[in-house]
């Protein structure tokens, strides 16, 4: 089998003998047809894109509403993984990571976000980046056995439990021919182009996927992968927009559009699928972040009434919005405020509904934003 995607290449001899697909470089030969369909879908996701750019830039405190999205993506990009724990989960201050390996995991892939985005200001998007980025990701958690950091130096292959290469749905490249597509896609993402950026985002995220270059985390890297190439070229200036949620909602389609790229050399139709994932993402950011700005003048309203016990309360509010579930005890620390007056704060944020007691843990109460959580907790559960 050959098509402008690639060929499945036969490996060893015999009984053992596999065959492994090995793409072949962007962008694609024929190139991309622009067809009346996929430049409307493209129009729509570079508006969507436009509009949270807009709105980023008159938010003050776009930061916290960054911090959130990045803790939310994360949940989403780890559950695509089979990952199973809620937002709630990565939020409670008394779940520690390493009670939780589930909740381990989905703060590793926060903490990548973070690294990935900072190191972005030093260092472009290549096979180093890459490789620095998958090592924090799977630093200390599962997978962490897998050479975090490393291009991988043996066959993988995808495929249900038990799966052997005999009988895997996907064969990934073999190592050598691995290294020279990352080494090809490398050139790729910073070379010029003269496709719209959001159409070589897709095609990097499913060259990547296809290559499979590590022995675990491909598919959070992959992910991630397209937000930083959109901030890279500058598409976007903060990591405000995300894929996950759309792709988790349809992830069987996610896989089968990239399988049909592999099969017939089919770009076209996973462009399209990928614009539509952009635009629906950009749509929920724009609908999250209006909620949020929402709530927080209302809430700002509130508290504005307290009177003496205004500055405290807007402190408590501020340390909520970036971390929406609060135990007193450490929030005190956190904020290096007396307990008794957190205490008061959180009393008095109870009183007027803007905090609720959710749950007890021995003598320790614990304490929600209700308002902001529900906002969050969109399509999560």
């Amino acid at each position: 089998m050959k098509n402008r995607a690639g060929e499945l290449v036969t490996n060893l001899s015999g009984k053992m003998a596999y065959k492994s697909f090995k793409p072949n470089p962007l962008p694609p030969i024929p190139a991309i047809r622009q067809d009346d369909e996929m430049v409307e879908y493209l129009v729509k996701a570079n508006r969507g894109i436009a509009t949270i750019e807009s709105i980023a830039k008159r938010i003050p405190n776009v930061n916290l509403f960054v911090s959130m999205y990045v803790r939310k993506e994360a949940l989403l990009s780890s559950q695509i993984e089979g990952t199973q724990c809620t937002l709630d989960d990565v939020l409670n201050p008394l779940i520690t990571e390493n009670a939780n390996r589930d909740v381990s995991d989905v703060i590793n892939y926060i903490k990548t976000t973070e690294f990935a985005v900072d190191r972005l200001k030093t260092l472009p998007l290549c096979t180093r980046f890459i490789k620095e980025t998958h090592a924090v990701l799977l630093s200390d958690v599962r997978g962490s056995e897998k050479n975090p950091g490393e291009l991988r130096s043996s066959q993988n292959w995808i495929g249900g439990s038990g799966s052997t290469l005999q009988n895997a749905r996907y064969i990934p490249p073999n190592v050598e021919d691995m290294k020279a597509a990352m080494s090809d896609l490398e050139k790729f993402i910073n070379g010029d182009s003269n496709l719209d950026p959001l159409i070589c985002a897709s095609l990097i995220h499913y060259q990547f996927e296809t290559i499979h270059p590590f022995l675990d985390g491909n598919g959070r890297v992959g992910r991630l992968l397209i937000t930083l190439y959109l901030m890279e070229k500058n598409v976007l200036s903060t990591p405000a927009l995300y894929l996950s949620y759309f792709l988790k909602k349809n992830r069987i389609e996610y896989y089968d559009r990239m399988t049909e790229v592999r099969r017939n050399g089919n770009y076209e139709q996973w462009i399209k699928f990928f614009l539509l994932a952009l635009s629906e993402a950009a749509t929920d950011a724009i609908d999250t972040i209006d909620k949020l700005i929402e709530l927080h003048d209302r809430t700002t309203v509130t508290i504005n009434a307290f009177g003496k016990a205004k500055a405290s309360a807007q402190k408590l509010i501020t340390y909520l919005e970036e971390n929406p579930i609060i135990e007193i005890g450490k929030t005190a620390q956190a904020l290096n405020m007396a307990y008794n007056t957190v205490s008061r704060a959180v009393n008095l944020l109870i009183d007027t509904g803007i905090l609720v007691c959710s749950d007890k843990v021995g003598k320790t109460k614990i304490y929600s934003y209700e308002e902001y959580l529900k906002i969050l907790r969109k399509d999560t559960q």
